[in-house]
């Protein structure tokens, strides 16, 4: 196995310095587990079983045989296996255009070789062939129409909005309501930061005006008291929460504001059955990470730093770890390998040369994927895409929801593969999930959802590491064009209310 790196060989050295940097406090209530994605212990084994099987595009009769044998022996429901069956070759089918033959169907499939896949037959009578032209010269109609109303926004007269404005100046000063809008227009304003920091020392609020000064020194803007402050109460190690953060604490303080958490339900109870054909797909594509089962940790005997602070970041965000790989192989930081369950995989940027902190912001943004709520958007990282599978989750919420023709070729097949592996107590979620969103207007941005959630990673990433300069360097290391607008939002978030109802939630608030 290749060296990994100064940093990490001096923690395997020194198991205390690792295990020193990532604890908890003595009184640390771990609350209850949430939030991870939910999948079947039995129904995860069948699936690789199954998608091994059909990796020719045949199932023989010995095949089948061992299906079975394997279903009465794991004591799984049969119906409920060939449900998940239906939908993993549904899903196969429709990306491959292809037919899985199950070779004992009938004496003609047994009396003499024939092919394994059987690929669907084009269309050939004119009634069809019509309809398919009709159907080109519509799409091509709908792309004119779409490229007239780009054409006709662009010219769109902008909305201004001066109400955060009205205010003036020696109001303002002592406003932190107003003093917050104007920060959110621009987190960098040094004149508004100042004031909301008088305002909290003059409220006697030390934690709320630690973190202006925090974010002052951070922007190299922090005067003399600002700068005392900060130095004063700066943690020179991780933080050491007295209770990990609930649910309710994720979805009123933590959530960013873009990322709808009515979206996040819906995409939440499709998740499993979209994970399945996923895996199916990449194992069939080839494009499955193979991870090697000897790279596997352990948190509780590694000595690695990074496994240690996954596990560690994993109990403040009240989830459980998933399985951990130090792989120094992978050249980046850490990323999610789709399996059953999903796995984490830490590269060598990870591995070697990141601060404790560093390591804390990479492993909170990295678990907010991991949730069930946002585990969508990291396995399906195409806005399009998700788009066809929020429309088919919510055809099956409601089967009679009207999608024109060209939707519903794109989404009903989807359903179709998806469907079929859902409990009827999901599909029931589904239904009242559907209502809701009517009731709500029936509108959603899915781009802006998968902003929200990447947002809301980061500032869960920023809560682990309160370090902005940690936060600032990771994006660097990642892609340095966008730190900037990165890291404005954490400086909206670090002197928001929210933020200071989160320190004192976990217990890492000035005082507590």
């Amino acid at each position: 196995m290749p060296a990994l790196g100064c940093a990490t060989i001096g923690a395997m050295n020194n198991p205390a310095a690792a295990e020193s940097s990532f604890e908890h406090s003595a009184s640390f209530n771990p609350g209850e587990i949430s939030g991870n994605l939910r999948l079947g212990k039995l129904e995860m084994m069948y699936e690789e079983l199954f998608a091994e099987v059909i990796e020719d595009g045949v199932i023989t009769a010995d095949e089948r045989q061992k299906l079975d044998k394997m279903a009465e022996s794991l004591g799984l429901d049969r119906v409920r296996l060939r449900n998940i069956e239906v939908a993993l070759q549904a899903a196969y089918e429709s990306r491959h255009q292809v037919v899985i033959k199950e070779m004992y169907e009938s004496a003609e499939d047994q009396a003499g070789p024939r092919a394994s896949i059987a690929v669907l037959d084009a269309p050939t009578d004119q009634r069809t062939l019509a309809l398919q032209r009709r159907v080109t010269f519509l799409e091509a109609r709908v792309a004119e129409l779409q490229n007239a109303l780009e054409e006709a926004q662009s010219h769109i007269a902008v909305e201004v909005d001066l109400s955060d404005v009205a205010p003036q100046k020696k109001e303002v000063e002592d406003d932190p309501i107003e003093l917050m809008k104007r920060l959110r227009h621009d987190a960098r304003d040094a004149e508004s930061l100042h004031a909301l920091f008088r305002v909290y020392q003059k409220q006697g609020d030390g934690d709320r005006a630690f973190c202006i000064a925090h974010a002052l020194t951070y922007l190299g803007l922090a005067e003399e008291p600002e700068r005392a402050l900060y130095t004063q109460h700066r943690e020179t190690a991780l933080i050491r929460p007295k209770a990990a953060l609930s649910n309710d604490a994720w979805g009123r303080l933590l959530l960013h504001p873009d990322e709808e958490s009515l979206v996040g339900e819906i995409f939440s109870v499709v998740t499993p059955a979209v994970l399945l054909g996923r895996i199916a797909a990449m194992r069939r594509d080839k494009l499955l990470p193979k991870l090697d089962p000897t790279r596997r940790q352990d948190p509780a005997t590694s000595t690695l730093q990074a496994i240690k602070c996954f596990a560690w970041a994993a109990s403040i965000l009240g989830m459980g770890s998933p399985p951990l790989f130090a792989d120094p192989d992978f050249e980046g930081t850490v990323e999610i390998v789709p399996a059953m369950p999903p796995a984490t995989r830490i590269g060598q940027k990870a591995l070697s040369g990141r601060s404790a902190s560093e390591l804390a912001f990479l492993a909170g943004r990295h678990l907010t994927y991991q949730r069930e709520h946002e585990f969508m958007r990291a396995l399906i990282p195409g806005i399009a895409d998700l788009e066809e599978i929020f429309l088919a989750a919510l055809s099956i919420g409601n089967p009679g929801m009207p999608l024109n023709d060209r939707v519903r070729q794109l989404v009903i097949p989807i359903a179709k593969a998806i469907e079929p592996i859902l409990e009827p107590a999901a599909i029931d979620r589904l239904r009242g999930h559907f209502l809701r969103f009517v009731e709500e207007g029936g509108r959603t941005n899915l781009q802006r959802w998968a902003s929200g959630v990447d947002r809301t990673a980061s500032r869960a990433g920023f809560l682990l590491a309160n370090d902005l300069k940690s936060a600032s360097a990771v994006f660097d290391l990642e892609d340095k064009a966008r730190a900037h607008e990165k890291m404005d939002d954490l400086l909206s978030f670090i002197v928001s209310d929210r933020y200071g109802k989160l320190r004192k939630q976990i217990g890492i608030s000035i005082g507590s």
